[in-house]
């Protein structure tokens, strides 16, 4: 038997744990969800991949109904910055709402790129809800094994 949990004002009927460990992360324990505006209340987190294949790293987002001009990706130092929001429907006063379960907001992700990565190259692309970041990586700058270096040990 499944039992039902409420979130906010409707039931999840399933249980998930990476749900549940989301909101858990989400929540902020000084900031009173009554005083905030809708705005700051709906907050989402879209998801994230990140693949690299030798010679560049990709950064793959889904985040559909977010449009081009509500996204923005930077470039600070070595640290990568997407950011946007997705607004959210209007309600009807004459509709029901039986499930909710879209989320909707502003969102914020960082990732940490590595030291060989060519940042003046970086190019993105939104394709059906879908953002690819790709950051080329600079030729000829490969990881190398270091020896341990020191005294022999005594036997």
């Amino acid at each position: 038997m499944t039992d039902i949990v409420r979130r906010g004002d409707y039931p999840i009927t399933e249980w998930d744990p990476f749900r549940m460990m989301r909101e858990l992360l989400r929540w902020d324990p000084f900031r009173s969800a009554a005083l905030m505006p809708p705005s700051e209340r709906d907050m989402w987190m879209p998801h994230f991949e990140v693949r690299e294949n030798g010679t560049s790293i990709r950064v793959i987002a889904d985040v559909p109904g977010v449009k081009r001009d509500e996204l923005e990706i930077s470039v600070n130092g070595n640290r990568l910055i997407v950011s946007g929001h997705r607004e959210s429907e209007v309600r009807g006063k004459e509709e029901n709402v039986h499930t909710w379960e879209r989320q909707y907001g502003q969102f914020s992700r960082s990732f940490m790129l590595p030291d060989n990565v060519d940042v003046d190259h970086i190019t993105s692309d939104l394709q059906e809800g879908v953002l690819t970041i790709v950051a080329p990586m600079k030729a000829g700058v490969r990881a190398r094994k270091v020896q341990i270096g020191g005294a022999t040990p005594k036997s």
